[in-house]
């Protein structure tokens, strides 16, 4: 199968992200991945290479809202910010995954910051 010549972009600015940051148990990295229907973040520490925590629009209470794809990225910042807090995390280095920071990946940056995340 090959891949898209747009799949393949985002791969290499993907990799050309990741070599500059990473997400330690201090500060871990909040990844975001978006598909066609959903998006999905998570805190990552890269150190220990395990996920800390993570949301989804597919969660159940963010799934239960009615609005738009960029309104229900912004309750997925929302909701890995709340669970950063009780995780007793404040500072995260955000990974854009690749997409460019506009729409439902800024949803999602702005929602962890009204969360309380600084990045």
């Amino acid at each position: 199968m090959r891949t898209s010549a747009k799949t393949l972009r985002r791969k290499n600015i993907r990799n050309r992200i990741r070599t500059k940051i990473a997400g330690t148990t201090q500060k871990p990295r909040l990844s975001v991945f978006r598909s066609n229907s959903d998006i999905y973040a998570q805190l990552i520490d890269d150190d220990k290479a395990v996920t800390i925590a993570a949301a989804s629009s597919r969660d159940k209470d963010i799934a239960a809202q009615t609005g738009t794809k960029s309104e229900k990225s912004k309750l997925v910042g929302q909701a890995i910010a709340r669970k950063a807090t009780e995780l007793g995390l404040k500072e995260v280095v955000f990974d854009r995954g690749g997409y460019l920071y506009h729409g439902r990946v800024k949803a999602v940056a702005d929602g962890a910051r009204e969360g309380g995340l600084q990045f």
